[in-house]
């Protein structure tokens, strides 16, 4: 258990490798967490349906970057079971007022209908969690950030724990010490989240078949 956590030990804490998590929305505790194998996805790499392409071609979605950050944090915090408590949400607020969290979201006209948030540290990304208010409007916020974060120089894209979902596009699991490896390296590197803007979707999904 924790006690009161700040925005700078938080980031202190995510550069060796842990992060905290409550055990629900309504537990006041936070809990570190280091899994012994960790969840990553491949920067500028994740697998990409054609179905999926199709969707990207058809729909008329759009995303963007920091522009809803809290909206799209308590997206994700909003369900039955969440590991998302007032601590952890006012924590990111201050993180994102910071420069160090950030948002991409995915929008049907002037509706949020999708996106993920998570946290930057020299060239890594920590995302920490997506939320879809349309089928498959989270995965294709996971392809705008996988494109991003390469046009943006992250080496390193840190989904936690893995899942069949994520290694559905390309997600991998390493060993704790492999993921040190790769973390002490990318946070040796530069990165800047806000460097580029997004491409819009026939780009995406040209760039997207390019590299799959």
């Amino acid at each position: 258990m924790l006690g009161k956590l700040t925005a700078r030990a938080m980031l202190e804490a995510y550069a060796m490798g842990i992060f905290p998590m409550a055990a629900s929305a309504s537990e006041p505790e936070l809990f570190w967490f280091e899994p012994t194998h960790r969840g990553v996805l491949p920067v500028g790499g994740v697998h990409v349906s054609r179905s999926m392409r199709q969707l990207l071609r058809q729909s008329r979605w759009q995303a963007s970057i920091d522009r809803d950050f809290m909206g799209v944090v308590k997206g994700c915090a909003d369900r039955d079971e969440t590991w998302i408590n007032a601590e952890l949400l006012a924590l990111y607020a201050e993180l994102f007022a910071l420069g160090h969290a950030h948002s991409l979201e995915i929008w049907q006209d002037d509706t949020l209908i999708g996106g993920v948030f998570g946290l930057s540290l020299g060239g890594a990304f920590f995302a920490e969690s997506m939320f879809s208010r349309r089928d498959n409007a989270s995965k294709a916020a996971l392809i705008w950030l996988s494109a991003h974060l390469a046009r943006c120089g992250f080496v390193l894209w840190d989904t936690q724990y893995p899942n069949p979902h994520l290694a559905s596009m390309g997600g991998r699991t390493i060993p704790r010490g492999e993921y040190h490896r790769q973390l002490a390296h990318a946070l040796k590197q530069h990165a800047d989240f806000t460097a580029h803007a997004l491409p819009e979707p026939q780009a995406l999904v040209q760039d997207t078949t390019q590299t799959s």
